[in-house]
């Protein structure tokens, strides 16, 4: 559980940002196409929100949330997360996947230290998701 309050408080607003950007939707083209069934919102070291949607499309060319929120942070030529969180469309929070956990320390190695939103206010680094990562 989270013991600090202004941790708390923090998470509590990444949540309340994410919570109503996860609302799935049909793209157009081919069956099954669709976006925004998970959401992301993430802080950054200097302080600044950063959101993005799934994309799950034909051929797995599509990408998570955390990649649609990582590419904005880049594109404002930021790297360092001080904290994230995903959301599905249930207002479940969800851990990175694989993929989005190895992104995350790709972008910049002192994303490790970054604190990942959990279930039940739990949170945790994302070294401790990533504990033997292969690239540092």
């Amino acid at each position: 559980m989270c013991d600090n309050i202004h941790e708390k408080n923090r998470a509590e607003e990444l949540i309340s940002i994410a919570k109503p950007l996860a609302k799935k939707f049909d793209l157009y083209g081919f069956a099954g196409n669709s976006a925004g069934s998970v959401s992301c919102a993430l802080r950054t070291s200097g302080n600044n929100l950063y959101t993005g949607i799934c994309i799950d499309i034909a051929c797995s060319m599509g990408f998570c949330a955390e990649h649609a929120a990582g590419a904005e942070m880049l594109k404002n030529r930021e790297s360092k997360i001080d904290m994230i969180v995903a959301i599905d469309e249930k207002g479940k929070i969800l851990p990175p996947c694989g993929r989005c956990r190895e992104f995350l320390v790709q972008i910049n190695p002192e994303n490790l230290d970054t604190r990942v939103i959990l279930e039940d206010g739990e949170i945790v680094s994302l070294r401790e998701l990533l504990p033997k990562t292969w690239s540092i």
